[in-house]
């Protein structure tokens, strides 16, 4: 993927740098993998708003992802690939040997008409998912499970992977995209490959609109505030308002949330840097 830089005719085109699509094949979802998706705007069921700066955007419709990819031995061929409005990554539809359609999250470089296969008798190829016991040390995945059969959890998004660095009875070790290294049970199955989109990082909306369309409401900063509405708030002149802090007093930006005593702590051989 490539990113689309404008001749800037218009105010919002000055700095608007967004992907070209090139890879993209069709416009038209395939409408048995579609579901319908409601939008609270912020508010519950009383109406009241318990989530600010939500609200607006562009209608969309959820598309069904395999995460799990649980047709082992099926082969299945590319037939598109798409956007997806829900999520940063494109995605790819299968057409498999005994009729199913599925989507799945496209990984960079597959191209319409590969055939891919996942389960035992899958290759270490873009695209096949194998169990973690099978796949080569050293190869770039993702879509990895946490726990066998849940489906795909860790690297997920535009342009994410871990890599397999080692195997210890029966756990691998991966090295995840935050730069942790854990361990993860060999049971469990993953996809060959990085996630697509690379490139999505390093857009840039170039106008508040853009934003609007996403569902993003204009948002004040806190230390913009009165200190009867955030603890950040007030103070003379342009103050910084000290440690960031939520809403609520709890401080943010570095406050580490993860519970010490949590029971996957064991699994982590090296936390992630700072």
């Amino acid at each position: 993927m490539a990113l689309k830089k404008f001749r800037p005719l218009t105010p919002g085109q000055r700095f608007k740098l967004v992907g070209d699509f090139a890879e993209i094949t069709t416009n038209i979802p395939e409408k048995s993998l579609i579901a319908t998706q409601t939008r609270s705007g912020g508010r519950n069921d009383s109406g009241k708003m318990t989530m600010r700066y939500m609200g607006g955007g562009h209608k969309k419709q959820y598309r069904i992802i395999d995460f799990k990819r649980d047709k082992d031995g099926v082969p299945a061929t590319v037939k598109t690939i798409e956007y997806d409005p829900n999520r940063t990554a494109r995605i790819a539809l299968l057409h498999y040997k005994d009729g199913e359609k599925r989507y799945i999250i496209a990984p960079q470089g597959l191209t319409v008409g590969a055939t891919l296969m996942s389960g035992k008798t899958a290759t270490p190829e873009v695209g096949n998912t194998m169990l973690l016991s099978d796949v080569p040390l050293g190869t770039i995945i993702h879509n990895i499970e946490l726990r066998p059969g849940q489906g795909a959890a860790l690297a997920r998004s535009a342009g994410s992977y871990a890599q397999l660095s080692a195997r210890e009875g029966k756990y691998a070790v991966l090295r995840m995209p935050s730069g942790e290294v854990r361990m993860i049970l060999v049971t469990c199955k993953a996809t060959i490959g990085s996630v697509s989109n690379a490139d999505h990082s390093l857009e840039v909306h170039g106008k508040a609109g853009r934003r609007r369309w996403l569902g993003r409401r204009p948002r004040t900063r806190a230390v913009a505030m009165n200190p009867v509405d955030h603890p950040m708030g007030g103070g003379e002149g342009r103050a910084s308002g000290g440690h960031p802090r939520s809403r609520k007093g709890l401080k943010a930006k570095g406050l580490k949330t993860r519970y010490p005593k949590k029971a996957s702590n064991k699994h982590i051989i090296e936390r992630r840097k700072k």
